[in-house]
């Protein structure tokens, strides 16, 4: 079998075959109908010998050289054929036939030809005498016309082969071009779902160390320096699909520590010890949008104390990741805002239905659970973010 080739489509010479390929599938169909017509013409002869002396039949070495002749107007009909294709078929479909039956015609003439080569000196009169008595004879004629149809069929055969392999050689360059496209696209959309992060994150904490300015400035300005820092993760972890379980909790700790310093008196965190964190790989950021959540909505409504609480488990190599915050018992719960659906929309490019969000009021709390297959080895190489994304976090950044 002729070795599937993956050169681009500008280096394929008909139908989207390569020139090896097509030489090949021809010449191997085309040794297998010589095989098949030397044998059988050596098979009739063999039994006529028997009854009479009269030549019949081409000998062997004649019918071997009339289809190395044909080889060559093969090749080019076959190409011809490729490149006419069958759309539309009102007008491919006549040319088909045409190129069909032009390659069948030659095939006694060839045959003729090949008897006046092969014909020793003392033979070749009578030979020549043939080809000139050819077209006059109806005995040739006839002989002709059962040339003719012997070798339509042949041809037909080996073309729908050649164009059998060529569609499919098509099929499977557009199977291969549609998976590409298919990861370029998935890695665009989680880029652009991580750039929905970086401008909602620094919102919030811009909103957060304005409200320091006024009364506390020395707070202020280390704010400032706490979210510098909180900021150059946010760039590496952008760039990245997957961080270390460890990695997503300690940008947890710094956003949670810059809230905190706003909120003083009402906002209690919550953590897992370092120690209890299992080293397993989860998709970068995947946490930050549940804890802004639970900070933004667990304060809103009341004046009471909030606490966050991030919990983290392994459970049959499912690994489960809860964040839960109390919040006002009066208060009404709204839509799904953009922090869940970006979890939701990136866990499911990621996984494939085996990963999910679940989230709602429970009591007087809300809790937000991720489960999803636990990641212990690290992902092959992430791909690079898009130099869009890393242009729109350095703007951020100021740098």
């Amino acid at each position: 079998m002729i070795g599937m080739s993956t050169a681009p489509p500008s280096q394929r010479f008909a139908g989207g075959l390569t020139q090896l390929q097509f030489l090949g599938i021809v010449c191997l169909f085309w040794i297998y109908v010589t095989v098949s017509n030397v044998l059988y013409g050596y098979s009739m002869s063999a039994g006529i010998a028997r009854v009479t002396n009269v030549t019949v039949f081409a000998t062997w070495d004649t019918r071997l050289l009339q289809h190395l002749l044909l080889l060559p107007m093969l090749l080019v009909s076959f190409w011809a054929s490729l490149k006419v294709q069958w759309r539309p078929i009102l007008i491919a479909l006549p040319l088909q036939m045409i190129l069909g039956a032009v390659f069948s015609a030659m095939a006694y003439p060839v045959m003729i030809l090949s008897e006046v080569i092969m014909a020793s000196d003392q033979a070749h009169g009578t030979a020549l005498s043939h080809v000139v008595s050819a077209w006059s004879d109806p005995f040739w004629v006839t002989l002709w016309l059962a040339s003719f149809v012997s070798f339509l069929p042949s041809y037909g055969f080996g073309l729908a082969l050649v164009t059998g392999l060529a569609l499919y050689t098509r099929f499977r360059d557009s199977e291969l071009r549609l998976a590409a496209l298919e990861r370029e696209w998935s890695a665009a959309r989680l880029a652009a779902l991580r750039m929905q992060l970086s401008p909602h994150t620094l919102f919030n904490l811009l909103h957060t160390i304005r409200g320091q300015i006024e009364w506390d400035p020395k707070a202020a300005q280390s704010m400032v320096v706490q979210l510098a820092d909180l900021l150059r993760r946010l760039l590496n972890a952008g760039e990245r699909d997957f961080s270390r379980l460890a990695d997503e909790l300690q940008f947890a700790k710094l956003y949670l520590e810059l809230q905190q310093r706003r909120f003083t008196d009402r906002l209690t965190v919550e953590l897992p010890n370092s120690v209890e964190v299992p080293g397993v790989w989860v998709p970068s950021l995947i946490l930050q949008p549940l804890i802004e959540n639970a900070v933004v909505h667990g304060l809103a409504g009341h004046q009471g104390d909030v606490t966050v609480s991030v919990t983290v488990r392994l459970l049959n190599e499912t690994l489960l990741m809860r964040v839960t915050n109390s919040m006002s018992p009066d208060r009404a719960v709204g839509a799904p805002g953009i922090g869940l659906k970006n979890v939701r929309e990136r866990m499911a490019v990621q996984f494939e239905g085996r990963a999910a969000l679940m989230a709602g009021a429970h009591g007087s709390e809300w809790i937000s659970e991720i489960s999803m297959p636990a990641i212990r080895e690290s992902p092959p190489l992430a791909r690079e973010a898009p130099a869009a994304n890393k242009l729109h976090t350095a703007t951020l950044l100021g740098t």
